[in-house]
C-alpha cells in the first residue's frame, strides 16, 4: 500500500523542526523523514544521502528543468529541494514521507500533488504572534534587522494557513505531534 505525502509547514520559528524530531519517535507512524537535495558544500560530519543529496548547481539546474522535484528554492547563492523520485520511491515501499518545508515550497508540493489522494498539508502555528516572536528573539542568533525581516515574513506566511487541510497549534512539542500523529492514522485508514 502507497505510503501518505505529509506537508508540514509554518513561519520561521513556529517549532517545526522540534515537533518533527517527537513525530519521527512514534514507530507506530511509519514516517521517513525526505532528505533534500542541495548545492552547499557539505559542512563537517554531514553525509551525502543521509543529510543531504549533495550535487552542482548544474546537475540541480537540470533537475529543475527536467521537473524531478517536488519543490525547490534558492537561499543564499544555493539551491535546495526535494527530489520526486525519492518521495515516491519510499512511499511505494509502504512509508509514510514528512516534508518539512517553508511555506513557498509547500504551495509548489500542493500544486503538483493535488490529486493524490495520500497527501495531507498541516499549517503549524504559534499560539499567538507574541509568543512566536518571543521564540525567534530567544535565539539570540541574529542582529535586529534580520529579526523584523523574520517578523514580517511570518505575518505573510500565517496568511496561508487556510491553503492547508489541517491547522495545529503548538502549544507544546508533545501536544503538537500528538495532534498532528492523530491526523496521521486518521488519514492512513
Amino acid at each position: 500500500m502507497k505510503g501518505l505525502l505529509i506537508v508540514l509547514s509554518g513561519p520561521s520559528g513556529v517549532g517545526k523542526g522540534t515537533v518533527r524530531q517527537v513525530l519521527m519517535k512514534d514507530a507506530s507512524l511509519d514516517l521517513c523523514y525526505s532528505v533534500s537535495m542541495t548545492t552547499r558544500k557539505p559542512r563537517i560530519g554531514e553525509i551525502n544521502g543521509q543529510d543531504y543529496f549533495f550535487v552542482s548547481k548544474e546537475e540541480f539546474l537540470k533537475h529543475i528543468e527536467n521537473n524531478d522535484l517536488l519543490e525547490h528554492a534558492q537561499f543564499v547563492d544555493n539551491y535546495y529541494g526535494t527530489p520526486k523520485a525519492y518521495v515516491e520511491k519510499l512511499r511505494n515501499e509502504g512509508h509514510n514521507v514528512l516534508l518539512e518545508i517553508e511555506t513557498d515550497g509547500a504551495r509548489q508540493v500542493m500544486e503538483k500533488v493535488k490529486d493524490d489522494n495520500k497527501f495531507i498539508s498541516i499549517f503549524l502555528l504559534p499560539p499567538s504572534f507574541e509568543d512566536l516572536e518571543s521564540r525567534i528573539r530567544g535565539r539570540k542568533s541574529e542582529p535586529e534587522e534580520v529579526i523584523q525581516e523574520r517578523l514580517s515574513k511570518a505575518r505573510n506566511e500565517l496568511n496561508l494557513q487556510n491553503l492547508y487541510m489541517y491547522q495545529v497549534v503548538n502549544k507544546t512539542p508533545e501536544q503538537a505531534a500528538l495532534e498532528i500523529a492523530n491526523i496521521i492514522k486518521s488519514s492512513i485508514k
